[in-house]
């Protein structure tokens, strides 16, 4: 299989594959594809996998299409302004990534749940409590929110994130929701009342645009309807 990322902020990935070649993704993220690729729909796994998929963001059935009678072309459009990273996963080599992030991966690519650690923390911390554990052994391509900014944190060594801006790390990352310090703080400073504590060894994608928030500062300018 071959690929390219293409289209700038308003990402696509291209896949060239060979003749029996096949790739995964959720219902409605092909965007385009060669008249020679064929569709099965599938649950990929046992119910147990398939749950902790759906908890993780993902719908509960994935397509599988599959290059026939020669090679074929099939594409992968993001589905928010922003990039798509291209991630090879294998064992001990696998990446947590925000809710949703999964967009199409080749066939031995898994997508399973991962919580935080701190329960209590977790649910007052919004987005970073449920992201998904990328495993497997291929490659996955995955959507991140605006442009990415990325770090190499020693062991031992710490990144204060507002929720939502940690995009995906290492799994050798620890990660941890921790309550902004001091009463004005939390409710003077405007800045939420937890913060994501990310620390290392390992490798951090942080992205400039997180979803949740863009969709809070449109919905400002949205009108209410007067009478319901």
């Amino acid at each position: 299989m071959r690929y390219e990322v293409e289209g700038g902020s308003f990402p696509v990935v291209i896949c060239e594959l060979e003749a029996g070649e096949s790739m995964l993704c959720e219902g409605g993220s092909m965007s385009w594809m060669s008249s020679n690729m064929g569709m099965e729909t599938i649950s990929n796994g046992k119910a147990g996998k398939v749950m902790g998929r759906v908890l993780a963001g993902e719908k509960l059935f994935l397509n599988r299409y599959t290059a026939e009678k020669g090679q074929g072309k099939i594409a992968f459009a993001s589905s928010f302004p922003g990039s798509i990273r291209v991630f090879e996963v294998r064992p001990g080599q696998e990446v947590i990534a925000q809710k949703s992030a999964y967009l199409a991966s080749t066939p031995d690519v898994e997508v399973s749940v991962f919580l935080q650690k701190r329960l209590g923390a977790g649910f007052f911390g919004g987005e970073g409590f449920v992201m998904q554990r990328i495993s497997g052994n291929g490659t996955v391509f995955l959507e991140m929110d605006g442009s990415i900014e990325e770090y190499d944190l020693a062991s031992g060594e710490k990144m204060v994130v507002d929720t939502g801006y940690l995009a995906a790390m290492s799994a050798s990352c620890q990660i941890e929701v921790e309550a902004v310090k001091g009463m004005k703080n939390k409710f003077l400073g405007g800045e939420g009342l937890f913060n994501t504590v990310i620390t290392g060894p390992g490798h951090i994608w942080l992205q400039t645009m997180p979803l949740s928030k863009m969709a809070r500062a449109i919905s400002r300018f949205i009108p209410t309807k007067s009478g319901d």
